[in-house]
């Protein structure tokens, strides 16, 4: 009896552990995802609604430059980004037609819940630096689940209420270590640039469950337009 009493225990236990481990994947493939989608089409409403009232409009930004050049215009510094809010909305094509998510200020846990992170102390969107940000490769709406299919010659279009940014990627994603945190320089050494320029990184976790390293994109301010002359034109939604 007692044999039996240990083995029924043991059993049981097995069945309450596998239920909770299937309950925490549902939680981490499902729930995460809903509570990410709503929270970022919210934040996207908000900078709409923003934009749209004209209560909090980002400072006109420069002409676009050669890559590694200088903007033709130097207007007066702007506000800094306030942390934990959005100000930009970010499309990349090859991610889906539908694929658009806001961008906040900072990097911490409960700002990527929300959306795509700039990390602090980079360059400001279109200026003169290394503009870096941060994504959840899995968890919290998958944001850049795909992110391996980005591609040499892939565009990435930012908006900020004001003016439409395209940046066009300079190689496929390098894989690295988290402790690299050279990536987001203002020239990273490995990005294949050698002069200052108007830059962008992306960043994300690999593998795709993992944490052991990072996937890196680099890419070039080709184009800034004003929102009066509407979406660019490689950007179909």
């Amino acid at each position: 009896m007692t044999i039996r009493l240990v083995v029924r225990t043991l059993s049981e236990l097995c069945v309450t552990a596998g239920a909770l481990i299937v309950l925490f994947v549902v939680y981490l493939l499902f729930w995460t995802g809903v509570r990410a989608d709503s929270a970022m089409n919210g934040e996207i409403d908000r900078l709409q609604n923003t934009w749209a009232t004209g209560s909090l409009a980002p400072a006109p930004a420069p002409s676009a430059a050669p890559q590694g050049g200088t903007p033709s215009t130097a207007p007066p510094a702007p506000a800094p980004y306030k942390d934990g809010t959005s100000f930009a909305v970010m499309y990349i094509p090859r991610l889906g037609a539908g694929w658009h998510k806001p961008v906040l200020q900072g990097t911490g846990t409960g700002v990527l819940k929300k959306g795509l992170g700039h990390y602090p102390g980079t360059a400001r969107l279109g200026a003169t630096g290394n503009f870096s940000v941060a994504g959840h490769r899995r968890t919290y709406g998958d944001p850049f689940k795909d992110f391996p299919e980005l591609r040499k010659g892939d565009r990435v279009y930012l908006f900020d209420g004001v003016s439409w940014y395209t940046y066009v990627l300079d190689r496929a994603p390098f894989r690295t270590v988290p402790t690299d945190t050279g990536v987001i320089d203002p020239v990273p050494r490995a990005s294949g640039w050698t002069a200052p320029g108007r830059y962008l990184t992306l960043t994300t976790c690999d593998p795709e469950w993992g944490h052991s390293h990072r996937l890196i994109a680099w890419a070039h301010l080709e184009t800034v337009s004003p929102a009066e002359q509407g979406e660019p034109e490689g950007l179909s939604r």
